[in-house]
């Protein structure tokens, strides 16, 4: 056990030298030298001091939904959440959750209270902290839409602050301007609704995606923000890209803003395929294609 291992197991469970394809859903990503899952927030406060006071990277990671990582060694700490900050605690229509709650799971646990707010979000595979983080949504609805606070743990101190704080736009948030907040929690007002025209609309809308999207191979869902007054699949089929495939990155022929892995993909090809993509597009419509992921751990040019 090495000096830093020894100290952070003082604090969390540590794991050591595991894939980040192991922790996302694209399965891609090198090796991360230490994961820690810390289990109250004091153990999270003193982890983030000592990895400042030793200038150690760190990251948070919640189900990796939304992450590009690269091939290389990450010589850092990967902070997760979703093993013990996972609790939601239901009163009337407030919802108050963790970080780590799992957002299809919580989804349905709002059906089952017959609260109405989160059927949106019964189909993205990720967690209430990285939905917060990317203000993710889904059937013209979104997180801003239903949170109320969030709890943050930012310049060694926690506090909630109000949704009106935050800068919620489309797939953003003040977060992602503040790297070194930390997303804790939310509280979230729902409206009751009857339980079965609830689950109904869930299952409506599962149905749907298992129709349109390509469910059977490691992705990271829409690889591209819509732009205005358009959608990002039109541009790229458009150019000729659908059935695309660049080693093994495939644009799915069943929903081409998604760019599969269907064949143990390197991020490297990955990463290519995204950008042939945006250059096409931008070449062909005079449009700049956005991504929707967040490269993680890819050496700045």
């Amino acid at each position: 056990m090495d000096r830093l291992e020894e100290k952070l197991s003082k604090f969390a469970a540590v794991e050591k030298d595991v894939p980040l394809s192991s922790m996302t859903t694209l399965r891609i990503g090198g090796i991360a030298k230490y994961v820690v899952y810390p289990e109250t927030d004091v153990a999270l406060d003193s982890i983030l001091r000592l990895l400042k006071k030793n200038n150690v990277p760190w990251k948070f990671l919640g189900k990796g939904s939304d992450i590009l990582a690269s091939d290389d060694p990450y010589d850092g700490v990967i902070i997760r959440l979703d093993r013990e900050y996972n609790h939601s605690y239901f009163q009337d229509c407030m919802v108050t959750a963790q970080a780590g709650c799992s957002l299809v799971v919580l989804a349905y646990d709002a059906m089952k209270h017959g609260l109405s707010g989160l059927e949106f979000a019964c189909g993205i595979p990720g967690t209430v902290g990285g939905a917060i983080y990317m203000n993710a949504g889904a059937y013209r609805s979104s997180m801003a839409d239903v949170i109320t606070e969030v709890f943050i743990y930012a310049h060694g101190k926690f506090e909630w602050i109000p949704a009106s704080h935050c800068k919620f736009g489309y797939r953003s948030s003040i977060f992602q301007e503040h790297p070194g907040w930390v997303i804790l929690g939310c509280r979230m007002n729902l409206k009751p609704k009857d339980r079965e025209e609830i689950s109904d609309l869930m299952d409506d809308r599962r149905a749907r995606r298992i129709a349109s999207q390509p469910l059977e191979y490691p992705s990271c869902g829409s690889v591209f923000r819509n732009p205005p007054g358009v959608n990002a699949w039109e541009l790229i089929d458009g150019i000729g890209y659908r059935g695309k495939s660049l080693g093994g990155a495939y644009v799915s022929d069943k929903h081409c803003n998604f760019i599969v892995n269907r064949d143990h993909a390197s991020a490297k090809d990955f990463l290519a395929l995204v950008e042939e993509i945006q250059q096409k597009v931008k070449e062909k419509y005079d449009i700049s294609l956005q991504m929707e992921m967040e490269k993680f751990n890819w050496q700045k040019k």
